[in-house]
């Protein structure tokens, strides 16, 4: 493959990643995934007992069924989805891969790996947001203490817990501890319990925090963070908390160096939205794709699975039909 000119390389091998592929064997064009961890890495790293709030058929990619044992499936039956979709078809796909940079060369890219060089005509990205976390930026962060990446309850129990932010991971991270023993206090920089939580779990957080078995600041943040204690700024004051762990779901971004790196533009304000056409997906570089949550910088809840698998729809008739749009 190094000596061979792809049609499309692919960024990123999560669900809307495959669901590229699969477009592209439809429309017959050569393509390769590059992933650079396991097979659909974010949702892996997700939190084991997560439940989505999408239905299992918003879910679909490349017209495969997918069944669950409820109507909002979990993520061990999402990881098997989306494993059945990429192996039984035998999507090219490289794992364990890290693209380092995309480059120009007169007829297409160039797309230098950890392992190996292309070259391709178009290039999707594909990336996602879940690998680099929003930073509280304060004293202790860097503690083996603190976690943005809320995996399994059990580790947490008879432990006192601080969990950041007041959305879905939060919520979750708080009840499920709570749940298993720990004693759980949350820091919210709002005055409410986030209105995106699921709606058959934002009661239960409600009405823990009512009657005093999780405790919550509201209109608060973290200030620091010290090996057996937490302080939190309130509107009464500071407070300080005995604490063994922190669980800041601060949230997560695109990799914007690496889509800067590669010359799209993005917006000058905090959202940091990346250019490109709606229409194709098409960047401000030319033969350059966006597709899935990446296109929304900062905004990463307005872009889901379910609203996004069309793009690799988009992206692979906008290729195979090159002059049907302009830019």
């Amino acid at each position: 493959m190094q000596n061979e000119k792809l049609d499309v390389l692919i960024i990123g091998g999560g669900p809307i990643g495959l669901a590229c592929a699969l477009e592209a064997r439809a429309e017959g064009l050569s393509y390769v995934v590059i992933e650079k961890g396991c097979l659909v890495n974010s949702l892996y790293r997700y939190p084991l007992n997560m439940t989505f709030f999408s239905t299992s058929e918003k879910l679909e990619i490349g017209g495969v069924p997918f069944v669950s044992n409820n109507a909002k499936p979990t993520r061990p039956e999402a990881l098997e989805y989306y494993r059945r979709v990429a192996q039984s078809p035998g999507i090219n796909i490289h794992l364990f891969e890290e693209v380092h940079n995309v480059i120009p060369n007169g007829n297409g890219y160039t797309i230098n790996t950890s392992k190996q060089t292309y070259t391709a005509a178009q290039v999707v990205i594909a990336t996602g947001f879940y690998d680099i976390p929003n930073l509280l930026n304060i004293p202790g962060e860097d503690l083996p203490k603190v976690t943005h990446y809320y995996r399994d309850p059990h580790f947490y129990a008879s432990q006192k817990v601080v969990v950041i932010g007041a959305n879905n991971s939060s919520v979750d991270a708080a009840l499920e501890t709570y749940r298993k023993g720990a004693q759980v206090t949350m820091v919210i920089r709002e005055g409410e319990i986030g209105r995106r939580v699921k709606y058959w779990v934002k009661p239960d957080i409600e009405n823990r925090i009512a009657e005093g078995s999780i405790q919550a600041y509201f209109h608060s943040q973290l200030e620091s963070i010290s090996e057996h204690h937490v302080k939190i700024k309130t509107p009464n004051g500071v407070v300080e908390l005995e604490n063994d762990f922190v669980v800041a779901a601060t949230g997560y971004q695109p990799n914007f160096a690496f889509l800067e790196k590669v010359g799209i533009a993005l917006s000058a304000d905090e959202k940091r939205y990346p250019t490109y056409n709606p229409l194709t997906m098409e960047t401000n570089m030319p033969g350059i794709y966006l597709a899935g949550v990446v296109c929304g910088g900062m905004d990463t809840h307005v872009w889901f699975i379910e609203n996004s698998r069309e793009h690799a729809k988009k992206i692979m008739h906008h290729i195979t039909n090159k002059n049907s749009y302009t830019f």
